[in-house]
């Protein structure tokens, strides 16, 4: 009978001291993990605004979908400009221009058009993968609008994001529901996010 009571407290002791392991080891793992995934993610919404200013710059708004997105760094060229030389201070201070030392052959100034894709991220980059979060087959949620600005103007916006269920979805439920709980209470999108669909914010991401 002492024997099993023994066996029973030891077993007891190393139940508490796993659980109070887990209890430290859940939330350090689920937080290793999180930045883990984030850093993937948040270089991937980079790449979006990157990709929307440039296709803002060309058509006046924003792309409304990831189809013209993609069809627009894979088929649409950018002008890309080469230069060779630079006036020197005695070319300066007689009042040479660029375009004089050009005509005159004393530096070079050449204008290439090439794919938006390779012009912003190179070469070897897939255009199509921009519109999955990292080592996933999950989209972005992304969508337009525009907004009135304080003086009266109007301003074209847009918005991509994933929230915290979508990609920490196969993490610990328990610390995931903290997350959407802190988000919620301060107000806060419950994921990561860039630009906004409801104010004027230079398409900040709100990691920054």
């Amino acid at each position: 009978m002492k024997v099993t009571l023994n066996i029973l407290l030891i077993a007891a002791v190393l139940l508490l001291t796993y659980m109070c392991v887990r209890s430290i080891r859940t939330p350090l793992e689920f937080k290793d993990e999180k930045e883990k995934r984030e850093k993937t993610i948040i270089a991937r919404l980079v790449d979006i605004r990157k990709a929307q200013i440039e296709y803002k710059n060309v058509y006046k708004e924003h792309a409304g979908s990831f189809d013209d997105l993609v069809k627009f760094l894979d088929e649409k060229k950018l002008p890309f400009l080469i230069k060779e030389g630079v006036l020197t201070d005695e070319q300066l201070e007689k009042g040479m221009t660029e375009q004089e030392a050009v005509k005159k052959g004393l530096i070079r100034r050449d204008t290439f058009w090439v794919l938006a894709k390779d012009t912003l991220f190179g070469k070897e980059y897939v255009a199509n993968e921009i519109r999955y979060v990292p080592g996933t087959q999950l989209q972005f949620d992304m969508d337009t609008a525009t907004l009135t600005s304080g003086s009266g103007y109007s301003i074209h916006v847009f918005e991509a994001s994933v929230k915290f269920d979508e990609y920490l979805n196969d993490l610990n439920r328990q610390e995931m529901l903290n997350l959407d709980d802190k988000a919620e209470k301060q107000g806060k999108f419950p994921g990561l996010r860039v630009g906004s669909l409801t104010e004027i914010n230079n398409n900040a991401g709100n990691w920054e």
